[in-house]
Protein backbone atom coordinates (compact mmCIF):
# COMPACT_ATOMS: atom_id res chain seq x y z
CA UNK A 1 0.00 0.00 0.00
CA UNK A 2 1.17 3.30 -0.96
CA UNK A 3 1.58 6.35 1.38
CA UNK A 4 -1.34 8.59 2.37
CA UNK A 5 -1.95 10.87 0.09
CA UNK A 6 -4.50 13.79 -0.64
CA UNK A 7 -3.41 14.32 -4.19
CA UNK A 8 -5.93 13.79 -6.80
CA UNK A 9 -5.07 10.89 -8.86
CA UNK A 10 -2.81 10.69 -12.16
CA UNK A 11 -4.10 10.88 -15.33
CA UNK A 12 -6.37 7.85 -16.19
CA UNK A 13 -6.47 8.15 -19.95
CA UNK A 14 -3.92 5.44 -20.78
CA UNK A 15 -4.64 2.86 -17.99
CA UNK A 16 -8.69 3.16 -17.48
CA UNK A 17 -9.67 2.41 -13.97
CA UNK A 18 -12.34 3.22 -11.76
CA UNK A 19 -11.72 4.43 -8.11
CA UNK A 20 -13.78 2.62 -5.36
CA UNK A 21 -13.10 4.94 -1.85
CA UNK A 22 -14.93 4.13 1.18
CA UNK A 23 -15.37 7.36 3.22
CA UNK A 24 -17.48 5.83 5.71
CA UNK A 25 -19.07 2.10 6.31
CA UNK A 26 -16.16 -0.33 6.00
CA UNK A 27 -14.57 -1.93 8.69
CA UNK A 28 -17.99 0.05 10.78
CA UNK A 29 -21.57 -0.30 11.16
CA UNK A 30 -22.46 3.60 10.79
CA UNK A 31 -21.88 6.53 8.63
CA UNK A 32 -22.02 5.12 5.32
CA UNK A 33 -20.29 7.12 2.71
CA UNK A 34 -18.85 5.66 -0.83
CA UNK A 35 -17.15 7.67 -3.41
CA UNK A 36 -16.59 6.28 -6.76
CA UNK A 37 -13.77 8.36 -9.36
CA UNK A 38 -12.91 8.11 -12.87
CA UNK A 39 -10.80 10.34 -14.09
CA UNK A 40 -12.37 14.20 -13.67
CA UNK A 41 -15.78 12.72 -12.46
CA UNK A 42 -17.06 11.65 -9.17
CA UNK A 43 -20.00 9.84 -8.04
CA UNK A 44 -21.09 9.62 -3.96
CA UNK A 45 -23.65 7.07 -2.57
CA UNK A 46 -25.74 7.76 1.01
CA UNK A 47 -23.86 10.08 3.65
CA UNK A 48 -24.89 8.92 6.40
CA UNK A 49 -24.13 8.98 10.44
CA UNK A 50 -23.23 6.93 13.46
CA UNK A 51 -23.59 7.48 17.81
CA UNK A 52 -21.03 7.57 19.65
CA UNK A 53 -19.72 4.61 22.08
CA UNK A 54 -19.45 4.83 26.02
CA UNK A 55 -16.33 6.76 25.59
CA UNK A 56 -17.01 9.36 23.77
CA UNK A 57 -18.10 11.14 25.97
CA UNK A 58 -20.85 14.19 25.20
CA UNK A 59 -20.92 13.39 21.45
CA UNK A 60 -24.22 13.55 20.29
CA UNK A 61 -23.71 12.20 16.72
CA UNK A 62 -20.64 11.00 14.53
CA UNK A 63 -20.43 12.01 10.64
CA UNK A 64 -17.81 11.15 8.05
CA UNK A 65 -15.29 13.36 6.85
CA UNK A 66 -15.44 14.83 3.93
CA UNK A 67 -12.05 16.36 3.09
CA UNK A 68 -11.43 14.55 0.13
CA UNK A 69 -14.70 15.62 -1.67
CA UNK A 70 -14.51 19.39 -0.60
CA UNK A 71 -10.77 18.72 -2.08
CA UNK A 72 -12.07 17.63 -5.57
CA UNK A 73 -15.72 19.17 -5.56
CA UNK A 74 -15.69 20.35 -8.49
CA UNK A 75 -16.07 16.97 -9.73
CA UNK A 76 -18.56 15.82 -8.22
CA UNK A 77 -21.45 15.31 -10.31
CA UNK A 78 -24.00 13.37 -8.39
CA UNK A 79 -25.38 11.66 -6.01
CA UNK A 80 -27.18 8.64 -4.99
CA UNK A 81 -29.56 7.52 -1.80
CA UNK A 82 -29.92 3.70 -0.76
CA UNK A 83 -32.60 4.14 2.14
CA UNK A 84 -33.86 6.19 4.28
CA UNK A 85 -32.36 4.62 7.68
CA UNK A 86 -30.12 7.15 9.63
CA UNK A 87 -26.79 5.51 9.21
CA UNK A 88 -27.00 6.33 5.07
CA UNK A 89 -29.00 9.55 5.38
CA UNK A 90 -28.55 10.83 8.77
CA UNK A 91 -25.21 12.80 7.85
CA UNK A 92 -26.34 14.77 4.76
CA UNK A 93 -27.23 17.72 6.64
CA UNK A 94 -24.04 18.39 7.91
CA UNK A 95 -22.46 17.30 4.43
CA UNK A 96 -24.60 18.62 1.45
CA UNK A 97 -23.83 22.75 2.43
CA UNK A 98 -20.21 21.99 2.12
CA UNK A 99 -20.27 20.69 -1.39
CA UNK A 100 -21.57 22.18 -4.54
CA UNK A 101 -25.19 21.94 -5.49
CA UNK A 102 -25.13 18.13 -7.49
CA UNK A 103 -28.87 16.24 -8.18
CA UNK A 104 -29.14 13.41 -5.21
CA UNK A 105 -31.28 10.43 -6.44
CA UNK A 106 -33.26 8.63 -4.50
CA UNK A 107 -36.68 6.72 -3.98
CA UNK A 108 -39.64 8.68 -2.65
CA UNK A 109 -39.41 7.76 0.82
CA UNK A 110 -36.21 8.24 1.34
CA UNK A 111 -36.00 11.94 -0.09
CA UNK A 112 -39.41 12.38 2.00
CA UNK A 113 -37.14 11.46 5.63
CA UNK A 114 -34.10 13.75 4.17
CA UNK A 115 -36.54 16.66 3.22
CA UNK A 116 -37.67 16.33 6.65
CA UNK A 117 -33.71 16.20 8.28
CA UNK A 118 -32.78 19.43 6.18
CA UNK A 119 -35.90 21.11 7.06
CA UNK A 120 -34.86 20.46 10.66
CA UNK A 121 -31.60 22.53 9.68
CA UNK A 122 -33.81 25.36 7.63
CA UNK A 123 -32.50 24.05 4.22
CA UNK A 124 -34.92 24.30 1.77
CA UNK A 125 -35.46 22.20 -1.06
CA UNK A 126 -34.10 24.64 -3.41
CA UNK A 127 -31.04 24.56 -1.90
CA UNK A 128 -30.60 20.92 -2.31
CA UNK A 129 -31.04 19.15 -5.96
CA UNK A 130 -33.14 16.25 -4.72
CA UNK A 131 -34.65 14.14 -7.61
CA UNK A 132 -36.65 11.11 -7.31
CA UNK A 133 -36.16 7.61 -8.79
CA UNK A 134 -37.82 4.42 -8.01
CA UNK A 135 -36.67 1.15 -6.69
CA UNK A 136 -36.17 0.12 -10.54
CA UNK A 137 -35.12 3.53 -12.07
CA UNK A 138 -32.30 4.32 -14.08
CA UNK A 139 -30.16 7.23 -13.74
CA UNK A 140 -27.19 9.00 -15.59
CA UNK A 141 -24.85 10.76 -13.63
CA UNK A 142 -21.80 12.81 -15.37
CA UNK A 143 -20.53 10.81 -18.52
CA UNK A 144 -18.77 7.91 -17.07
CA UNK A 145 -21.30 6.89 -14.46
CA UNK A 146 -24.70 5.02 -15.26
CA UNK A 147 -26.82 4.01 -12.05
CA UNK A 148 -29.56 1.31 -12.37
CA UNK A 149 -31.60 0.85 -8.53
CA UNK A 150 -32.26 -2.45 -7.75
CA UNK A 151 -35.34 -2.94 -5.24
CA UNK A 152 -33.77 -5.13 -2.22
CA UNK A 153 -36.00 -6.09 0.91
CA UNK A 154 -34.75 -4.54 4.30
CA UNK A 155 -36.14 -3.12 7.53
CA UNK A 156 -37.83 -0.20 5.57
CA UNK A 157 -39.66 0.60 2.37
CA UNK A 158 -37.60 2.20 -0.41
CA UNK A 159 -34.64 0.10 0.09
CA UNK A 160 -32.22 -0.21 -2.98
CA UNK A 161 -29.27 -1.90 -3.97
CA UNK A 162 -28.02 -0.53 -7.56
CA UNK A 163 -25.97 -1.59 -10.81
CA UNK A 164 -23.24 0.85 -11.88
CA UNK A 165 -21.92 1.09 -14.91
CA UNK A 166 -18.54 2.67 -15.85
CA UNK A 167 -16.11 2.14 -18.55
CA UNK A 168 -14.10 -0.49 -16.73
CA UNK A 169 -16.71 -2.74 -16.22
CA UNK A 170 -20.14 -3.26 -13.90
CA UNK A 171 -20.10 -2.94 -9.85
CA UNK A 172 -23.34 -4.35 -8.08
CA UNK A 173 -24.01 -3.02 -4.98
CA UNK A 174 -26.22 -4.85 -3.04
CA UNK A 175 -26.90 -1.98 -0.50
CA UNK A 176 -28.45 -3.08 2.90
CA UNK A 177 -30.67 -6.01 2.51
CA UNK A 178 -31.80 -9.47 2.80
CA UNK A 179 -33.85 -11.74 1.08
CA UNK A 180 -37.24 -11.45 3.26
CA UNK A 181 -39.65 -14.38 1.66
CA UNK A 182 -42.54 -12.50 3.43
CA UNK A 183 -42.01 -8.88 2.96
CA UNK A 184 -44.58 -6.50 5.08
CA UNK A 185 -45.19 -4.68 1.52
CA UNK A 186 -45.32 -7.53 -1.19
CA UNK A 187 -42.09 -6.06 -2.61
CA UNK A 188 -39.76 -9.29 -2.58
CA UNK A 189 -35.91 -8.47 -3.87
CA UNK A 190 -34.98 -8.42 -7.48
CA UNK A 191 -32.81 -11.16 -7.83
CA UNK A 192 -33.77 -12.07 -11.39
CA UNK A 193 -32.09 -8.69 -12.17
CA UNK A 194 -28.94 -9.35 -9.82
CA UNK A 195 -29.10 -12.87 -11.71
CA UNK A 196 -28.70 -11.24 -15.35
CA UNK A 197 -25.85 -8.46 -14.31
CA UNK A 198 -24.19 -11.68 -13.24
CA UNK A 199 -25.00 -13.07 -16.82
CA UNK A 200 -23.78 -9.79 -18.12
CA UNK A 201 -20.26 -9.69 -16.18
CA UNK A 202 -20.33 -8.50 -12.53
CA UNK A 203 -16.88 -7.26 -12.18
CA UNK A 204 -17.25 -5.90 -8.63
CA UNK A 205 -19.33 -7.02 -6.01
CA UNK A 206 -19.87 -5.04 -3.10
CA UNK A 207 -22.35 -6.74 -0.32
CA UNK A 208 -24.02 -5.93 3.00
CA UNK A 209 -21.60 -8.44 5.81
CA UNK A 210 -23.38 -7.32 8.61
CA UNK A 211 -24.71 -11.12 9.73
CA UNK A 212 -22.26 -12.84 7.59
CA UNK A 213 -21.42 -14.74 10.81
CA UNK A 214 -24.59 -15.88 11.24
CA UNK A 215 -26.14 -18.98 9.81
CA UNK A 216 -28.96 -19.77 7.67
CA UNK A 217 -31.45 -16.90 6.81
CA UNK A 218 -32.58 -14.29 8.64
CA UNK A 219 -36.39 -14.67 9.98
CA UNK A 220 -39.16 -13.03 7.59
CA UNK A 221 -40.52 -9.87 9.04
CA UNK A 222 -44.25 -11.96 8.53
CA UNK A 223 -42.55 -13.99 10.96
CA UNK A 224 -42.42 -11.47 13.46
CA UNK A 225 -45.75 -9.96 13.50
CA UNK A 226 -47.24 -13.59 14.02
CA UNK A 227 -45.33 -13.84 16.97
CA UNK A 228 -46.02 -10.33 18.45
CA UNK A 229 -49.38 -10.51 18.26
CA UNK A 230 -49.09 -13.65 19.59
CA UNK A 231 -47.65 -11.75 22.24
CA UNK A 232 -49.93 -8.96 22.54
CA UNK A 233 -53.13 -10.78 22.56
CA UNK A 234 -51.89 -12.33 25.86
CA UNK A 235 -51.48 -8.95 27.59
CA UNK A 236 -53.98 -7.86 30.18
CA UNK A 237 -53.09 -4.09 30.19
CA UNK A 238 -51.73 -1.45 28.90
CA UNK A 239 -49.20 -2.31 25.87
CA UNK A 240 -45.85 -0.52 25.26
CA UNK A 241 -43.56 -1.55 22.25
CA UNK A 242 -40.49 0.00 21.12
CA UNK A 243 -38.73 -0.50 18.03
CA UNK A 244 -36.34 1.45 15.64
CA UNK A 245 -38.33 4.72 14.71
CA UNK A 246 -37.89 3.78 11.15
CA UNK A 247 -38.51 0.33 10.96
CA UNK A 248 -42.10 1.42 9.30
CA UNK A 249 -42.74 -2.21 8.18
CA UNK A 250 -42.92 -3.42 11.71
CA UNK A 251 -44.86 -0.38 13.03
CA UNK A 252 -47.31 -0.88 10.58
CA UNK A 253 -47.63 -4.65 11.36
CA UNK A 254 -47.96 -3.16 14.47
CA UNK A 255 -50.84 -0.69 14.01
CA UNK A 256 -52.55 -3.75 12.34
CA UNK A 257 -52.26 -6.23 15.11
CA UNK A 258 -53.75 -3.45 17.29
CA UNK A 259 -56.63 -2.90 15.42
CA UNK A 260 -57.39 -6.45 15.44
CA UNK A 261 -56.70 -6.80 19.10
CA UNK A 262 -59.21 -4.04 19.71
CA UNK A 263 -56.30 -1.41 21.08
CA UNK A 264 -55.91 2.02 19.85
CA UNK A 265 -52.72 3.51 18.99
CA UNK A 266 -50.87 6.21 20.88
CA UNK A 267 -47.22 7.70 19.16
CA UNK A 268 -45.00 8.43 21.47
CA UNK A 269 -41.68 9.90 20.90
CA UNK A 270 -40.17 12.81 18.13
CA UNK A 271 -38.62 10.58 15.82
CA UNK A 272 -41.76 8.30 16.15
CA UNK A 273 -44.13 11.12 15.28
CA UNK A 274 -41.48 12.02 12.31
CA UNK A 275 -41.29 9.28 10.50
CA UNK A 276 -44.89 8.28 10.98
CA UNK A 277 -46.06 11.55 9.10
CA UNK A 278 -43.81 11.06 6.57
CA UNK A 279 -44.67 7.66 5.86
CA UNK A 280 -48.34 8.57 6.05
CA UNK A 281 -47.98 11.46 3.91
CA UNK A 282 -46.21 9.25 1.13
CA UNK A 283 -48.65 6.27 1.41
CA UNK A 284 -46.10 4.19 2.97
CA UNK A 285 -48.21 3.53 6.20
CA UNK A 286 -52.20 3.18 6.59
CA UNK A 287 -53.94 3.76 9.89
CA UNK A 288 -57.22 2.05 10.06
CA UNK A 289 -58.18 4.54 12.85
CA UNK A 290 -56.20 7.52 13.45
CA UNK A 291 -53.77 7.77 15.94
CA UNK A 292 -54.44 8.82 19.48
CA UNK A 293 -52.45 11.35 22.31
CA UNK A 294 -51.84 10.64 25.60
CA UNK A 295 -54.82 13.18 26.72
CA UNK A 296 -57.40 11.38 24.68
CA UNK A 297 -56.64 7.48 26.60
CA UNK A 298 -58.30 8.53 29.30
CA UNK A 299 -61.70 6.90 28.70
CA UNK A 300 -60.44 3.53 27.54
CA UNK A 301 -59.63 0.50 29.51
CA UNK A 302 -55.92 -0.46 30.01
CA UNK A 303 -56.51 -3.32 27.58
CA UNK A 304 -57.39 -0.58 24.53
CA UNK A 305 -54.69 0.71 24.86
CA UNK A 306 -51.12 0.01 22.94
CA UNK A 307 -48.35 2.82 23.15
CA UNK A 308 -45.54 2.76 20.13
CA UNK A 309 -42.37 4.63 21.18
CA UNK A 310 -38.95 5.47 21.05
CA UNK A 311 -36.29 4.18 22.93
CA UNK A 312 -35.54 0.83 21.78
CA UNK A 313 -31.11 1.74 22.37
CA UNK A 314 -31.78 2.71 26.30
CA UNK A 315 -30.89 6.13 25.33
CA UNK A 316 -31.56 8.32 28.22
CA UNK A 317 -34.11 10.84 27.08
CA UNK A 318 -36.48 8.61 24.83
CA UNK A 319 -39.93 7.48 25.87
CA UNK A 320 -39.26 3.85 27.15
CA UNK A 321 -36.18 5.14 29.19
CA UNK A 322 -37.89 8.04 30.82
CA UNK A 323 -40.92 5.70 31.68
CA UNK A 324 -38.53 3.33 33.01
CA UNK A 325 -36.59 5.65 35.49
CA UNK A 326 -40.57 7.36 36.29
CA UNK A 327 -39.47 10.63 34.23
CA UNK A 328 -41.94 10.81 32.29
CA UNK A 329 -44.17 14.00 32.31
CA UNK A 330 -47.80 12.31 31.89
CA UNK A 331 -47.34 8.24 31.89
CA UNK A 332 -46.61 6.46 34.86
CA UNK A 333 -45.78 2.53 34.45
CA UNK A 334 -47.64 -0.11 36.76
CA UNK A 335 -48.25 -3.57 37.22
CA UNK A 336 -50.47 -4.97 34.75
CA UNK A 337 -48.90 -3.00 32.03
CA UNK A 338 -46.60 -5.12 29.33
CA UNK A 339 -43.58 -3.85 26.97
CA UNK A 340 -42.23 -5.26 24.09
CA UNK A 341 -38.48 -3.85 23.19
CA UNK A 342 -39.07 -5.19 19.50
CA UNK A 343 -34.65 -4.71 18.97
CA UNK A 344 -31.61 -5.92 19.35
CA UNK A 345 -29.39 -3.25 20.59
CA UNK A 346 -27.02 -2.32 18.53
CA UNK A 347 -22.84 -2.97 19.69
CA UNK A 348 -21.96 -0.25 22.65
CA UNK A 349 -25.58 -0.09 23.41
CA UNK A 350 -26.11 -3.37 25.22
CA UNK A 351 -25.72 -1.99 28.99
CA UNK A 352 -28.09 0.85 28.58
CA UNK A 353 -30.68 -1.38 26.97
CA UNK A 354 -30.04 -4.34 29.91
CA UNK A 355 -30.12 -1.06 32.55
CA UNK A 356 -33.58 0.16 31.24
CA UNK A 357 -34.68 -3.65 31.66
CA UNK A 358 -33.55 -4.13 34.98
CA UNK A 359 -35.68 -1.30 35.90
CA UNK A 360 -38.89 -2.64 33.67
CA UNK A 361 -38.74 -5.59 35.94
CA UNK A 362 -38.00 -3.69 39.31
CA UNK A 363 -41.60 -1.63 38.29
CA UNK A 364 -43.30 -4.98 38.32
CA UNK A 365 -44.11 -4.78 34.34
CA UNK A 366 -44.30 -7.68 32.32
CA UNK A 367 -41.00 -7.40 29.33
CA UNK A 368 -40.77 -9.33 26.29
CA UNK A 369 -37.26 -8.71 24.23
CA UNK A 370 -35.09 -11.55 22.07
CA UNK A 371 -34.06 -14.17 22.48
CA UNK A 372 -36.38 -15.25 24.76
CA UNK A 373 -39.58 -13.92 22.83
CA UNK A 374 -38.84 -13.98 18.81
CA UNK A 375 -40.02 -10.25 18.73
CA UNK A 376 -37.52 -9.04 16.37
CA UNK A 377 -35.51 -10.14 13.16
CA UNK A 378 -32.57 -8.07 11.68
CA UNK A 379 -33.00 -6.42 8.45
CA UNK A 380 -29.81 -7.84 7.12
CA UNK A 381 -29.39 -11.16 5.54
CA UNK A 382 -27.67 -14.25 6.69
CA UNK A 383 -24.86 -16.81 5.42
CA UNK A 384 -27.53 -18.40 3.47
CA UNK A 385 -28.79 -15.23 1.40
CA UNK A 386 -25.43 -13.45 1.15
CA UNK A 387 -24.18 -16.85 -0.59
CA UNK A 388 -27.75 -16.44 -2.65
CA UNK A 389 -26.03 -13.06 -3.89
CA UNK A 390 -22.81 -13.96 -4.62
CA UNK A 391 -24.01 -17.00 -6.58
CA UNK A 392 -26.05 -15.39 -8.60
CA UNK A 393 -23.47 -11.96 -9.20
CA UNK A 394 -20.76 -14.48 -10.16
CA UNK A 395 -18.25 -11.87 -9.67
CA UNK A 396 -14.72 -11.83 -10.53
CA UNK A 397 -13.88 -9.38 -7.34
CA UNK A 398 -15.77 -9.10 -4.16
CA UNK A 399 -15.36 -6.49 -1.47
CA UNK A 400 -16.86 -7.17 1.60
CA UNK A 401 -18.61 -4.01 2.88
CA UNK A 402 -21.05 -3.15 5.98
CA UNK A 403 -20.18 -4.39 8.85
CA UNK A 404 -16.57 -4.48 11.42
CA UNK A 405 -13.43 -6.49 10.35
CA UNK A 406 -14.69 -10.09 11.85
CA UNK A 407 -18.48 -9.31 9.64
CA UNK A 408 -16.00 -8.17 6.31
CA UNK A 409 -13.20 -11.53 6.87
CA UNK A 410 -16.16 -13.93 7.53
CA UNK A 411 -17.51 -12.92 4.56
CA UNK A 412 -14.77 -13.31 2.56
CA UNK A 413 -14.49 -16.79 4.05
CA UNK A 414 -17.83 -17.63 2.99
CA UNK A 415 -17.51 -16.18 -0.31
CA UNK A 416 -14.57 -18.54 -0.59
CA UNK A 417 -16.59 -21.86 -0.18
CA UNK A 418 -19.24 -21.60 -3.05
CA UNK A 419 -18.64 -23.01 -6.35
CA UNK A 420 -17.35 -19.82 -8.12
CA UNK A 421 -15.54 -17.98 -5.12
CA UNK A 422 -14.54 -14.35 -6.83
CA UNK A 423 -10.95 -14.49 -8.08
CA UNK A 424 -10.11 -12.27 -5.73
CA UNK A 425 -11.26 -10.44 -2.61
CA UNK A 426 -9.95 -7.22 -0.25
CA UNK A 427 -11.00 -6.79 3.02
CA UNK A 428 -11.00 -2.72 2.77
CA UNK A 429 -11.16 0.33 5.44
CA UNK A 430 -12.14 3.32 5.64
CA UNK A 431 -10.00 6.03 3.33
CA UNK A 432 -8.46 2.89 1.58
CA UNK A 433 -8.57 3.86 -2.48
CA UNK A 434 -9.41 1.08 -4.36
CA UNK A 435 -8.74 0.89 -7.86
CA UNK A 436 -10.52 -1.62 -10.70
CA UNK A 437 -9.72 -2.16 -13.76
CA UNK A 438 -10.49 -4.83 -16.11
CA UNK A 439 -8.04 -6.81 -14.47
CA UNK A 440 -6.85 -4.99 -11.92
CA UNK A 441 -8.16 -4.82 -8.02
CA UNK A 442 -6.00 -3.75 -5.16
CA UNK A 443 -5.24 -1.42 -3.08
CA UNK A 444 -3.38 1.83 -4.11
CA UNK A 445 -3.26 4.24 -1.38
CA UNK A 446 -5.37 6.44 0.70
CA UNK A 447 -7.68 9.32 1.29
CA UNK A 448 -8.81 11.03 4.62
CA UNK A 449 -11.24 9.37 6.50
CA UNK A 450 -12.53 9.20 9.76
CA UNK A 451 -14.83 10.89 11.93
CA UNK A 452 -15.96 14.54 12.98
CA UNK A 453 -17.94 14.51 16.38
CA UNK A 454 -21.42 16.82 16.41
CA UNK A 455 -21.34 18.02 20.26
CA UNK A 456 -24.19 20.71 20.55
CA UNK A 457 -23.82 22.78 18.00
CA UNK A 458 -20.41 22.34 17.84
CA UNK A 459 -19.34 20.11 14.12
CA UNK A 460 -15.61 19.15 14.06
CA UNK A 461 -14.61 21.30 17.01
CA UNK A 462 -14.10 18.30 19.52
CA UNK A 463 -10.82 15.82 18.58
CA UNK A 464 -9.87 12.65 19.70
CA UNK A 465 -7.40 14.89 22.37
CA UNK A 466 -10.31 16.28 23.76
CA UNK A 467 -12.04 13.43 24.33
CA UNK A 468 -9.30 11.48 26.22
CA UNK A 469 -8.90 14.31 28.04
CA UNK A 470 -13.28 14.25 29.14
CA UNK A 471 -12.65 10.49 29.49
CA UNK A 472 -9.59 11.24 31.87
CA UNK A 473 -11.45 13.31 33.57
CA UNK A 474 -14.35 11.31 34.16
CA UNK A 475 -11.69 8.37 35.64
CA UNK A 476 -9.21 10.09 37.53
CA UNK A 477 -10.43 14.12 37.85
CA UNK A 478 -9.60 17.08 37.58
CA UNK A 479 -6.71 19.20 39.54
CA UNK A 480 -6.64 23.32 38.66
CA UNK A 481 -3.37 24.69 39.96
CA UNK A 482 -2.95 28.33 39.79
CA UNK A 483 0.26 29.94 41.05
CA UNK A 484 -0.01 33.87 42.06
CA UNK A 485 3.94 35.37 42.24
CA UNK A 486 2.88 38.65 43.05
CA UNK A 487 3.72 39.75 46.09
CA UNK A 488 4.36 36.85 47.81
CA UNK A 489 4.44 33.17 45.52
CA UNK A 490 2.05 31.24 46.81
CA UNK A 491 -0.28 28.11 45.13
CA UNK A 492 -4.17 27.58 45.04
CA UNK A 493 -5.52 24.93 44.07
CA UNK A 494 -8.98 23.37 43.00
CA UNK A 495 -10.18 19.87 42.32
CA UNK A 496 -13.04 17.88 41.21
CA UNK A 497 -13.93 14.47 40.83
CA UNK A 498 -10.47 13.49 42.65
CA UNK A 499 -10.68 12.62 45.91
CA UNK A 500 -13.17 13.74 48.77
CA UNK A 501 -12.26 17.07 50.60
CA UNK A 502 -8.17 15.99 51.95
CA UNK A 503 -6.63 19.30 53.64
CA UNK A 504 -3.22 17.43 54.57
CA UNK A 505 -3.35 16.06 50.74
CA UNK A 506 -4.33 19.83 49.30
CA UNK A 507 -1.15 21.14 51.47
CA UNK A 508 1.45 18.81 50.43
CA UNK A 509 0.20 19.19 46.49
CA UNK A 510 0.55 23.08 46.86
CA UNK A 511 3.86 22.53 48.55
CA UNK A 512 5.22 20.64 46.04
CA UNK A 513 4.07 23.12 43.45
CA UNK A 514 5.16 26.05 44.99
CA UNK A 515 8.42 24.58 45.46
CA UNK A 516 9.05 23.98 41.64
CA UNK A 517 7.73 27.63 41.23
CA UNK A 518 9.95 29.38 43.44
CA UNK A 519 13.14 27.19 42.23
CA UNK A 520 12.12 28.59 38.72
CA UNK A 521 11.95 31.81 39.76
CA UNK A 522 15.36 31.75 41.45
CA UNK A 523 17.00 30.49 38.11
CA UNK A 524 15.05 33.07 36.54
CA UNK A 525 13.45 30.75 34.01
CA UNK A 526 10.97 31.95 31.33
CA UNK A 527 7.47 31.79 33.01
CA UNK A 528 5.99 28.74 30.73
CA UNK A 529 8.91 26.88 31.57
CA UNK A 530 7.59 27.42 35.56
CA UNK A 531 4.55 26.74 34.72
CA UNK A 532 6.27 23.50 33.05
CA UNK A 533 7.98 22.86 36.17
CA UNK A 534 4.89 23.30 38.64
CA UNK A 535 2.95 20.59 36.71
CA UNK A 536 5.73 17.83 36.18
CA UNK A 537 6.51 18.24 40.17
CA UNK A 538 2.60 17.86 40.33
CA UNK A 539 1.89 14.86 37.97
CA UNK A 540 5.02 12.92 39.45
CA UNK A 541 4.10 13.43 43.38
CA UNK A 542 0.16 12.85 43.02
CA UNK A 543 1.16 9.65 40.71
CA UNK A 544 3.80 8.49 43.56
CA UNK A 545 1.15 9.20 46.53
CA UNK A 546 -2.40 8.10 45.32
CA UNK A 547 -1.61 6.00 42.27
CA UNK A 548 -3.74 8.23 40.31
CA UNK A 549 -3.26 10.48 37.33
CA UNK A 550 -5.88 13.46 36.92
CA UNK A 551 -6.09 16.48 34.43
CA UNK A 552 -3.64 18.53 35.72
CA UNK A 553 -4.43 22.16 34.41
CA UNK A 554 -1.56 24.56 35.51
CA UNK A 555 -2.02 28.76 35.76
CA UNK A 556 0.33 31.37 36.59
CA UNK A 557 -0.76 34.61 37.58
CA UNK A 558 2.38 37.34 37.81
Amino acid sequence: MTKATNDAPADQSATPYLEVMPLGGMGEIGKNITVYRYGDEIMVVDGGLAFPDAYQVGIDLIVPRIDYLQQNAELIKGWILTHGHEDHIGGLPYILPRLPRVPVYGAPLTLGLVREKLAEFGLKDGDIDLREADTNAKVKIGTHFGVEFIRMTHSIPDNTGYILTTPVGQVLHTGDFKLDEEPSDGQLSDLGRIEQAGKEGVLLLISDSTNAERPGRTASEAEVARNLESVIANCKGRVFMTTFASNVHRIQNVINIAHRQSRRVVMEGRSMLKYAQVSQGLGYMELPEPFLTNDEVGTLQDQQVLYVCTGSQGQPMSVLSRLAFGNHAKIALRRGDSVILSSNPIPGNEEAVNLVINRLYELGVDVYYPPTYRVHASGHGSQEELATVLNLARPKFFLPWHGEPRHQINHAKLAQTLPRPPKRTLIARNGDVVRLGPDEFKVTGTVPAGAVYVDGLGVGDVSDDVLLDRVNMSQEGLIIMTAVLQPTPHVEIVSRGFVRPNRELDAQIRRVALEAVETGMREKKRLEDVRDDMYGAVRRFVRKVTGRNPVLIPMIVD
